[in-house]
């Protein structure tokens, strides 16, 4: 299946191929990128890394920025 991503510290956006019936972690293990500095969002609602993605899928995945 194909998942369309715009990854916002890149300002890009990537058509990643995945198995049927991926997760989110899998998406960002296959894009290299840590799961606790992203949050992933489709639709304007912030998916759990247990959530299964679906064929043509565009989601968004944004830096988390953290300050003290």
């Amino acid at each position: 299946m194909q998942i369309t991503a715009y990854i916002e510290r890149e300002n890009k956006e990537r058509i990643v191929e995945l198995e049927e019936q991926a997760t989110v972690e899998k998406l960002l293990e296959k894009l290299k990128i840590n799961p606790e500095t992203v949050l992933v969002v489709k639709n304007e609602e912030v998916l759990l890394k247990e959530v299964k993605l679906e064929d043509k899928d565009t989601i968004k995945i944004l830096s988390v920025v953290s300050g003290g």
